[in-house]
């Protein structure tokens, strides 16, 4: 069987499992009693050992089931949850993503786990985890020695259930003819025979083993179904190359809880007699009594409901390239259209416009990606740094459904693990010092994530000390980043975030989790470079607001077309509050600045063609278009000749030779086929 072709899906499915593990053992630790968390965790593990198994990663899949029979341990209640055992059980955790992330990279996926597997090998049988090798060892003979029944409890809570429901409980041998070609086809269709007439619960050697033809002639099934023996043989029979099957109904003594199989003839009678009328299906039965089919059942649902597909990102990308250069020739068309006023090419260009506007936004939403996938790692990062900080914290996540563009998700990881950690370490106090301040010992940290017209905000707030403004100033005047003279005029926000400066850390001693002296400056690059910006809020003693405002999409954007002499421009409504005409008489002086009135407020004005120095020919006007716009709470009036109107264009990057042009983004090819270029607001005001 070839591999290599399931190997992405294995990959997703790895991690899928693997975080549902670390989102469920969070949830475990906060409930230890609850069995329904353990049974979620227990069948993570078992796929994930399944998949692992099938696709020949033997370390993964060894490791896997030594933590699922610590998993089974505590689920029958021959342990309990501690601290210590989730401790050894994330560590697992660890392993087997390393190893994930190993096979992805296009590695082996091998890891030294042993001194791990030891851990939960000691667990397992209930002894301290500093116990000795030779106690092992003496133990393990001791284990050995204890006779065990060839099923799990699992699988004979299975056969059991189906049992008092009144299905026959079979173990079947079958053998082929030695000279069998093909064995693997042939268990196929034995498997396909038995299955439309009844459910396998167990095959020995393994379905894997049985797939790679691992056995010799012969192999069993235990199998449930309401057919009778002879039937069941019957019906396999017809399967060719098969020369025997044995239907051996299965007993249950009570007394010795090991399987007994008792022969044909004494159960045949049983079965026809004793067969009630009720029909259960045993499909509905196991269902019942076992967690995988649940989950099963619940995907069957779910996809019945709900198809999806895996779409590899690079298809999306070449799709989203294509639909933005017909975004240029739509504008292309829209503006021929205009020019030759043409009744029906004009009804067919807006006809198109609207049918390209619809399939944008179909693209756009395939391209959103829930903060969910962010957001569900940072509980257990929060769990191990409170863990080595010696403090309580609670992370409460609002908002993980909302969506954001992939090319946004893939950056914002990096900046929001800075916030959380400076949250942890320089936010939330020691539970000794939340008790003196009349605080609850276990600090809240909330990550929250909402839509707000085209932006979406991520907050991350937190209920510790807050921000201390005098010594946030004087730390900023002794690194230099200001003067005295200037920060006697700094607002509380202006010097909150300072802490935001290039260099500037508050930490007493410098540790792994301060980050060792790197200032918060790494996180405002990266925010706004995504077309976003970040805002500070803070109250002494009652914590801190961290407010990440980012743009939905990165590739088509709305802008205000606008005009300096012959030049174009185009500016992000994202950025616009409004537009006006002012005249010259309205323009005052202010600290060598031009400003302007605007609603009660002084707002400094920037006149674009002495910015980007355009050739200005002719005389000066005395009535100017200006733009108002904002970056959080600063405003500025950007002076233009004239407005174009609103209109949506691709985003292209300058390319590698104009890497570092002052306050453009970006630029668009215009319907015209003239190049704007895109203003960056940020920059300006900044």
């Amino acid at each position: 069987m070839e591999l290599n072709q399931y190997l992405e899906v294995f990959i997703e499915e790895s991690k899928e499992h693997l975080q549902s593990c670390n989102e469920q053992l969070l949830e475990l630790e906060k409930n230890p009693q609850d069995l329904s968390i353990i049974n979620e965790i227990f069948r993570s593990a078992h796929t994930l050992k399944g998949m692992s198994a099938t696709m020949g990663y033997e370390d993964l899949a060894s490791l896997t089931h030594q933590m699922e029979n610590v998993l089974d341990a505590i689920r029958n209640n021959r342990l309990f949850t501690t601290p210590e055992i989730l401790d050894v059980i994330f560590m697992a955790v660890d392993h087997l993503e390393e190893m994930v992330e190993s096979i992805a990279g296009g590695g082996d996926g091998k890891k030294d786990v042993t001194e791990t597997v030891e851990k939960l090998k000691l667990i397992e049988k209930g002894e301290p985890l500093s116990q000795s090798a030779n106690s092992e060892v003496a133990a393990a003979a001791t284990m050995e020695a204890t006779p065990k029944s060839s099923y799990d409890e699992f699988e004979m809570t299975v056969l059991k259930q189906s049992k008092e429901q009144g299905f026959g409980v079979y173990e079947i041998e079958i053998g082929l003819r030695e000279d069998c070609l093909l064995k693997a086809a042939r268990v196929y269709m034995v498997f396909e025979v038995l299955e439309k007439i009844g459910e396998v619960i167990k095959a020995n050697p393994s379905v894997e083993q049985l797939e790679e033809e691992q056995f010799d002639d012969e192999f069993s099934v235990t199998f449930i179904s309401r057919e009778n023996p002879e039937d069941i043989k019957g019906k396999i029979m017809k399967v060719s190359e098969v020369v025997k099957t044995d239907v051996r109904p299965i007993e249950f003594n009570e007394e010795n809880p090991d399987v007994n199989i008792v022969s044909p003839e004494k159960t045949i009678n049983a079965d026809t007699a004793n067969t009630p009328a009720a029909d259960p299906s045993p499909a509905n039965l196991i269902q019942e009594a076992s967690p995988e089919k649940e989950a099963k059942s619940s995907v069957k649902q779910q996809t019945s409901s709900s198809k999806t597909i895996r779409v590899n990102i690079e298809r999306l990308d070449i799709l989203m390239n294509l639909f933005e250069e017909l975004v240029i020739d739509r504008g292309r068309l829209e503006q021929i259209s205009k020019e030759l006023e043409n009744g029906e090419l004009t009804e067919t260009v807006e006809r198109m416009s609207r049918i390209s506007g619809d399939l944008q936004n179909i693209i756009l939403n395939m391209r959103m990606v829930q903060v969910e996938t962010v957001f569900n790692r940072f509980p257990r990062m929060i769990r191990q740094l409170a863990r080595d900080l010696n403090k309580k914290i609670n992370l409460e996540i609002v908002g993980a459904e909302t969506e954001l563009d992939r090319t946004v998700i893939d950056e914002i990881g990096d900046p929001l693990v800075h916030l959380l950690r400076n949250s942890v370490d320089h936010g939330i106090e020691s539970p000794e010092i939340r008790r003196a301040k009349g605080k609850n010992e276990e600090g809240t940290v909330v990550l929250r994530a909402f839509h707000s017209g085209n932006h979406v905000f991520i907050e991350i707030e937190d209920d510790g000390a807050g921000i201390n403004r005098e010594k946030i100033l004087q730390k900023a005047i002794s690194k230099g980043i200001i003067t005295e003279q200037s920060a006697a005029g700094f607002t509380d926000k202006q010097a909150y975030e300072l802490i935001l400066s290039s260099g500037f850390s508050t930490a007493e001693t410098i540790s792994d989790i301060s980050g060792r002296g790197v200032g918060l400056d790494v996180v405002k690059n990266t925010i706004e470079s995504l077309g976003g910006s970040i805002s500070i809020d803070s109250r002494e003693n009652q914590g801190t607001i961290f407010s990440i405002q980012l743009p939905l999409t990165l590739s088509i954007i709305s802008v205000m077309l606008v005009e300096i002499q012959k030049e174009k421009f185009a500016i992000p409504l994202s950025s616009i509050i409004e537009t006006a005409i002012i005249k010259d008489s309205e323009i005052m002086n202010a600290h060598n600045q031009k400003v302007i009135d605007f609603r009660g407020k002084v707002v400094p004005l920037l006149f674009l063609k002495d910015i980007f120095e355009v050739p200005y020919e002719g005389e000066e006007d005395q009535f100017h278009s200006v733009i108002i716009v904002r970056k959080g709470d600063k405003m500025a009036g950007l002076i233009v000749d004239s407005f174009i109107g609103q209109q949506e264009v691709v985003l292209k990057s300058l390319g590698n030779y104009l890497t570092n042009v002052f306050a453009i983004s970006g630029a668009t090819i215009l319907g015209d086929g003239q190049v704007a270029l895109i203003v960056d607001c940020n920059a300006l005001i900044k």
